[in-house]
Order: structure tokens, then sequence, then C-alpha cells
């Protein structure tokens, strides 16, 4: 007998979740900051701002920068990113753990602080493009953890908070989880620490991309 879905919509974050560019982001966020003569931000306070949209994580990263400058900002950090992008791909195990879940017939989608034009990009370099069902992006709706661009998913495949799933791994990705009513799990791989998922009671941390298709496969 074929187990009945927990969940209708599994909504995926992109950067650090299911594309490996959490140390590129990182790196960009730095040289941007360098090139406009603010402090280099650490590591740490670097890959924070991961899943926000551009402005606001470029406000966190810089936040001593005159406001009239962070469109130099975000423009240095589009440069640096866009020379590199092709570096990075989807972790090891994506494509089957969507495919596994295409097969049981969920609807899946992302929810990203990336722009609508570098998600396109990114989903056609990969050749993922017919794989997710609606995606949203932080410059069309609203940047996370505000709930709208869940909420926008979930009113468009007419799917309740209560069947919808958000997987993500930063804390935004899970505040934006729980600001909608929906349920999180938090991925251990990504840009945050696992530790500072705890508040927002995750079903689950995955600590790796087969962990993240084991649960899914068992539990959604």
């Amino acid at each position: 007998m074929t187990r009945p879905r927990r969940f209708d919509l599994v909504v995926f974050d992109w950067d650090g979740t299911l594309f490996d560019s959490t140390a590129l982001i990182t790196r960009c966020i730095q040289a941007a900051c360098a090139d406009v003569g603010v402090p280099v931000p650490s590591d740490r306070d670097a890959s924070y701002v991961i899943g926000m949209g551009l402005v606001e994580a470029l406000q966190h990263a810089a936040p001593g920068l005159a406001r009239e400058r962070y469109p130099e900002l975000g423009n240095r950090y589009r440069h640096h990113y866009f020379a590199r992008q092709h570096e990075v791909v989807l972790f090891e195990g994506t494509l089957a753990m969507l495919q596994s879940l295409k097969a049981r017939h969920h609807w899946l989608g992302v929810a990203t602080g990336k722009s609508r034009r570098g998600l396109d990009e990114a989903l056609s370099s990969v050749q993922l493009k017919g794989v997710f069902d609606g995606t949203r992006t932080a410059d069309e709706t609203a940047s996370k953890p505000d709930p709208r661009m869940l909420v926008e998913l979930m009113r468009e495949f007419g799917v309740d908070a209560e069947r919808t799933l958000m997987v993500g791994d930063t804390t935004h990705d899970l505040q934006l989880a729980a600001n909608a009513g929906a349920a999180s799990i938090g991925v251990g791989y990504g840009a945050h620490e696992p530790a500072a998922f705890e508040s927002f009671a995750p079903l689950h941390v995955a600590h790796s991309m087969t962990d993240l298709h084991d649960w899914l496969a068992q539990h959604a």
C-alpha cells in the first residue's frame, strides 16, 4: 500500500540548500565590501545574510555604508558573483531527491533571496527547468523572513499551511515557515549552524543531502 503524503507542497530555499554556493556568496560579499572601501565582514557575518534579499543582505553586511551607495555595493556583488557562478553546482544527490518527490506527486517550489534573473539563470544552467512547479524570488515579492513568498506559493497551488513544508539552511528560512504557519526542515550543511535552528522547532535537521532525501522519502 502506498503511504499517503503528509505534505502536498514542498518548498526549498536555493543557495546552501540545493545549490552548493555558500562559500562563493560569502567571498563575493567580502569582495564587494572591499571594492567600495568598507570593512570586510568575517566569514560568519557574510554567510549569515545568505537567504535574505540582496538589498537587505548588503545592508547587514556593510552597516556603515551610506544608503545612497547600496546600489554600488550591489553592483559589485553581482559583478563578482556572475563572473564565478559557473563554479558552483547542485549538491550531489539533489536531482535524485527532487525526482523522488515528483514521483510521489508533490508540488515542488522554490522560495529564495535570489533575484528572478539570478534564479532563472541558475535553473537554466543546471537544467532544472520544469522540475519546480512554482518559484518566488525576493525582488518580486518580499524578502525573508516575511512570509509572503511562501503564502503566495500556497495560494497558487491551493495548499493549506499544514500541508506545506519549507526546507532551508538558514534561520531566515525557518522563520519564514513559522511566519506562514508551515512546517520546516533545517539543513546543517549550508550557511547557518544547526544549533541556531532549535528555537524554530524544525521537524528534522538534515546533515547531508542523503539524510534529507531519506527523511523526505519516509516522512513527507
